[in-house]
């Protein structure tokens, strides 16, 4: 959607206008994509409670949507690739184990620790733009992973010495299976902007 132009029909208020509704589409697709992830989570949680183990089934649904709606837009559009097919290939594999980690994880530990722990590829984002995409950040922005990585720490504890609640069978395994789907991840979205 192109903004309109500046001098038609009343100038900054239509612009203003143009700005409140990208504004408010951008929300409401993030609440809908949040809605998505909370949805997947819950019962990727489920299916694991009830002793069915099938990650890579629960996952291909995603997939093969995101390859027809992205794959049909490029399509329509007739643009070319603009990297090398093969680049995509190593991308998507990447991005294809981080998902299977994450929902195997399930099997091992509690919902909440799953969806917390997965905040860990905040971090890893921004260590791996900073290294490689030499992206400039202030002590702000540091200070804010550090806060995250220390409740991350806590939240590892927690499943460790937590035994009067619930939680999975092995929550340690199953929060280490999340830490490494996360940096998978990471790996994937800097790579992606690369």
């Amino acid at each position: 959607m192109a903004p309109p132009p500046e001098g038609e029909r009343g100038g900054g208020g239509c612009r203003a206008r143009w700005l409140r509704r990208e504004v408010l589409l951008a929300l409401a697709l993030g609440q809908l994509v949040s809605l998505l992830i909370t949805s997947t989570g819950f019962s990727s949680s489920e299916l694991a409670r009830r002793g069915i183990n099938a990650p890579t089934s629960q996952s291909l649904l995603n997939y093969i949507l995101l390859a027809l709606v992205y794959g049909g837009i490029l399509l329509y559009r007739r643009q070319p690739l603009t990297t090398k097919w093969y680049y995509y290939l190593i991308l998507g594999i990447i991005d294809v184990e981080a998902n299977y980690i994450v929902v195997k994880s399930y099997q091992y530990t509690s919902l909440t620790s799953v969806m917390l722990l997965d905040c860990w590829s905040i971090p890893c984002v921004i260590v791996l733009t900073w290294i490689f995409l030499k992206t400039k950040y202030g002590f702000r922005k540091f200070f804010g992973v550090g806060v995250c990585v220390a409740g991350l720490i806590l939240v590892v504890f927690s499943d460790v010495h937590a035994s009067d609640r619930a939680k999975g069978p092995k929550p340690l395994k199953g929060d280490l299976l999340v830490i490494v789907g996360s940096m998978l991840y990471a790996c994937s979205n800097v790579t992606e902007v690369n």
